[in-house]
């Protein structure tokens, strides 16, 4: 969520920058500004109220002391709670429609960022080279096929198109890769969460994914309460509420965290052809690094988090690229995104495995999370995510781009303790 004194100070500004991720604000920053408005009013009105009624309350000992009648003190005292409940009333819709505008309106993206969608991304740094074949290289889906690592037609037997099943050495090469990822990071001083796969829409909310995005999750039948009931897309949505509603003290943070969950998504839309096998499903494995952070120290947090996605990528033996996302490109609840995008032989071009996001303030005012400072001053902190790695895309880079001319595919050296053998063949 935005700040509304920033609005209120910098309404043009904050319409400019909103029109860099295309989102054309006007009409909304002008009715939150009515509304902020009406709002101010009617609670300086409410509180004059409420004033007047202690006042006159204080009255009636006296009254009655001196003998004087109090029913006119009683008519007036009704008269003002009923207009205070008016007035209570009319400030409850009133906020309802404030904080629904609020809860719509995008991060503002950072000032160095440019405006538009992909093409205005802008690769930053490469590393390594494409890789170069002197035999008809296969692509992943015939290459996991033929050494038995995934069983895509029995996935989709069980659960239908986008998922599909690890087998045998695919099975254990998937669990290499996850604690892989997942040994560097707690080497790397973060702490290890396994949140539940299951969250409520707070979650949602508090992340920016709701309540603009709320129909692109699945959602879960709950015939036990009320609540509504989600798998998560991403560990981020369990993480960003990890501290919802609390106060941290400056000695808190930094709180680097590492999750690793499946992630479920409903990825609207129609599969582009080159994205076959595990590319683009509805579940996949995915490690997401998290930070809540002091605000001045933001950036050098969110330096690091790109810079261990790129290192997870350079250990592999990858050739990537990391890119600097344009406005448009950035999801809704960030303010920059870096993505790492690996080299998939057989899709002639990149695909991403990380994002690393800053959301600045936006998630922890969405989530009320705060630190103190040691002068007793509040602020909001920042959090930032980011894949450490997402592996349905790891693995087809990895098959593909390590694949020998029989087939058989050698195993990164980071695995092979992981696995014990260093080729993978039928």
């Amino acid at each position: 969520m935005l700040d509304i004194k920033y609005i209120k100070e910098n309404p043009e500004e904050v319409i400019e920058r909103l029109q860099k991720k295309g989102k054309d604000a006007r009409e909304e920053i002008e009715a939150i500004l009515e509304l902020d408005k009406k709002r101010r009013e009617l609670i300086a009105k409410t509180e004059a109220i409420k004033a007047e009624q202690n006042k006159t309350n204080k009255l009636i000992p006296q009254y009655k002391k001196e003998g004087k009648d109090v029913s006119e003190i009683f008519a007036k005292m009704k008269e003002m709670g009923a207009e205070t409940k008016a007035i209570d009333e009319q400030l409850k819709e009133i906020e309802t429609q404030f904080t629904g505008l609020m809860l719509g309106l995008p991060n503002l993206p950072d000032n160095d960022l440019l405006p538009g969608g992909k093409e205005n991304n802008e690769p930053l740094r490469y590393f390594g080279e494409p890789k170069k074949f002197d035999f008809e290289p296969k692509n992943h889906v015939d290459l996991c096929t033929g050494l038995g690592l995934v069983d895509y037609e029995r996935g989709t037997k069980l659960s239908g198109s986008g998922f599909w099943i690890y087998r045998g050495m695919g099975a254990r090469l998937e669990w290499a890769l996850l604690n892989y990822f997942i040994d560097t990071h707690i080497g790397d001083g973060y702490e290890l969460i396994l949140p539940p796969h299951m969250l409520e829409y707070e979650c949602g909310v508090t992340a920016g994914q709701f309540p603009k995005f709320a129909d692109e999750v699945f959602k879960i039948e709950n015939n036990v309460d009320s609540r509504m009931r989600y798998m998560l897309p991403t560990a981020e949505a369990a993480l960003a509420s990890l501290y919802r509603n609390e106060i941290l003290t400056e000695a808190d943070l930094p709180k680097k965290l590492v999750s690793y969950t499946p992630c479920f998504r409903r990825e609207a839309g129609s599969y582009r052809s080159d994205e076959r096998g595990m590319v683009r499903g509805h579940q996949f494995n995915k490690v997401e690094m998290f930070q809540y952070t002091l605000p001045e120290k933001s950036d050098e947090a969110f330096e690091e988090l790109v810079m261990k996605a790129e290192n997870l990528v350079k250990g592999l033996g990858f050739h990537f690229r990391t890119v600097k996302l344009a406005a448009e490109d950035c999801s809704a609840s960030m303010a920059r995104t870096y993505d790492i995008e690996i080299n998939i032989p057989s899709m002639d071009g990149y695909k991403e495995v990380s994002s690393v996001s800053n959301a600045r303030d936006y998630q922890a005012r969405r989530g009320m999370i705060r630190v103190k400072r040691a002068d007793g001053r509040m602020e909001y902190v920042h959090t930032l995510n980011g894949s450490g790695l997402a592996t349905s895309r790891i693995l087809p880079a990895l098959v593909e781009q390590n694949q020998l001319a029989d087939g058989s595919v050698v195993v990164p050296e980071v695995l092979r303790k992981y696995l014990g053998v260093d080729i993978l063949k039928k």
